[in-house]
């Protein structure tokens, strides 16, 4: 396995990943009219535009075996002023679940995050009916701060939770 950052020509990759990932993980969660045919096109738009013109606290991770991209984490430093930084997307190919891909992108973004933002804390927000993202996090040390509501793309309003670590690094001690 190689874990690389994204570049520019990798968005199409991430976004068929990222959509597919939705249509297995949030069937019966999102609408299935958006998961059946606007999923891929939205996060297209979304994956090109973060990787046309990234922020200078936008961070995204691929790892890849044999150049077929596994899963991917994007995160952006310092991104609440009171939780800290937001790991906005963490997803594992389907095929590739259970070898603890998610585990080794959460371990790296947070040596990232530790060099650039080690004194903010990291937050990730997942929808309440997620219940496998539910488990790892409740895993790797998550600590379940508020319940919010997401507009979700389709037109839902989902119930979602944000988890929280205090710093980088006590989300890279609770990963090992």
């Amino acid at each position: 396995m190689e874990i690389k950052v994204a570049e520019y020509s990798d968005f199409e990759r991430i976004a068929v990943l990222h959509a597919r990932s939705w249509q297995i993980n949030y069937a019966g969660i999102l609408e299935q009219e958006y998961l059946d045919n606007e999923v891929l096109d939205d996060r297209r738009l979304i994956w090109q535009a973060r990787l046309t013109n990234p922020p200078f606290n936008q961070h995204i991770l691929l790892i890849e075996e044999a150049g077929l991209l596994c899963g991917f984490i994007c995160a952006f430093g310092n991104h609440d002023f009171e939780k800290g930084t937001n790991i906005e997307s963490l997803h594992v190919d389907p095929d590739y679940k259970g070898r603890g891909l998610g585990s080794v992108l959460i371990k790296e973004m947070a040596q990232w995050l530790e060099k650039y933002f080690p004194e903010q804390g990291v937050y990730l927000e997942v929808a309440e009916q997620n219940q496998p993202a539910i488990d790892f996090y409740d895993h790797i040390g998550g600590e379940r701060l508020a319940e919010k509501m997401w507009h979700a793309p389709g037109g839902s309003d989902l119930p979602e939770w944000i988890y929280s670590w205090k710093t980088p690094q006590a989300l890279m001690q609770a990963v090992n």
